[in-house]
C-alpha cells in the first residue's frame, strides 16, 4: 500500500510523534505506515484521513499489486 502520510505531514508541519499522538498510536506505527510495511485498520485509516481533512482514498493508495 502506498501512503501520502509523509507528504501530508510535511504540508501540515506535523512530526511523526504529533500525528501519532493525534490518532493515539505509537510513533513506530506511523513509521511503518509511511514505509508501506503496515496496513492500518479501517478505523486508523479514517482517523488519519480526518487529521488531514481528506478522504481515506486520498491518503492511502492501492499499489499495482493490489496491496
Amino acid at each position: 500500500m502506498i501512503t501520502r502520510i509523509k507528504e501530508l505531514r510535511a504540508r501540515d508541519d506535523l512530526t511523526q510523534q504529533q500525528l501519532a499522538d493525534l490518532v493515539q498510536v505509537r510513533r513506530e506505527t506511523i513509521v511503518f505506515l509511511e514505509k508501506g510495511k503496515y496496513n492500518p485498520s479501517l478505523k486508523l485509516a479514517y482517523e488519519i484521513a480526518q487529521v488531514f481533512k481528506l478522504k481515506i482514498e486520498d491518503v492511502f493508495l492501492l499499489g499495482d499489486d493490489g496491496n
